[in-house]
């Protein structure tokens, strides 16, 4: 990880992937669960990567339509799900293809990953997913462009799916390391203005992941 100074928030670069330390998918499979208990211990950076990685990471360079494919399917692969990731010191936006988090904004954002209605369940877990549907890229993909990628309908029927997918891979990856994950909802609002999201970019859903509460170091 590059060092982060106490002024700005510097890029992370994030180790390279390394699944081969978790159980089968079967028993992913049978350990997946949501939990919404958290230790605020912190996740190692090499957990942090293979977590993202899991989540919507490049598993192949060459996907369908010349784009690089992800571990999550997309519509068209449109890819049009971003992740951001809300740490105690600030939020950075993961950058898939050269597998680091850039920098977005300094503090800390997780408490707006929670909708008012969930008050603090969870407040202080190490790491919070926000999922945000980026429609330019559903409109200009390098797939098919089919009439639905351009109307409101679809693509909500679109975004909804494709951000199901991530955050049933993170659900899976979670159960194999034994941590705690929790899919939720979001404060859009203050997540849109908090993260200088453009009036294309929505925030859909939240993901909470940790290690959970009681357990030991």
């Amino acid at each position: 990880m590059e060092r982060r100074t106490e002024s700005k928030l510097e890029p992370i670069i994030l180790p390279p992937p390394k699944l081969d330390h978790g159980g089968s998918l079967a028993e992913a499979l049978r350990a997946r669960r949501t939990v919404r208990a958290f230790s605020d211990r912190a996740l190692p950076e090499q957990i942090l990567s293979d977590l993202l990685w899991a989540a919507c990471g490049i598993n192949r360079r060459n996907g369908p339509f010349g784009v690089a494919g992800r571990t999550a399917a997309s519509a068209s692969n449109s890819q049009e799900v971003v992740v951001y990731v809300a740490l105690r010191e600030g939020a950075y936006f993961y950058d898939a293809a050269a597998h680091r988090l850039e920098p977005v904004a300094k503090g800390d954002l997780r408490r707006f990953g929670l909708s008012a209605r969930q008050g603090a369940g969870g407040a202080d877990a190490p790491v919070r997913l926000i999922y945000v549907a980026d429609i330019g890229k559903l409109e200009h993909t390098a797939g098919f462009d089919e009439p639905g990628l351009h109307d409101f309908e679809v693509q909500q029927s679109y975004y909804y799916v494709d951000t199901g997918l991530i955050a049933a891979n993170v659900y899976l990856f979670a159960a194999s390391q034994n941590l705690a994950a929790w899919f939720h909802n979001c404060d859009r609002a203050a997540l849109s203005q908090k993260l200088g999201l453009s009036d294309r970019q929505r925030p859909l859903f939240a993901q909470t992941v940790g290690y959970p509460e009681g357990a030991a170091p």
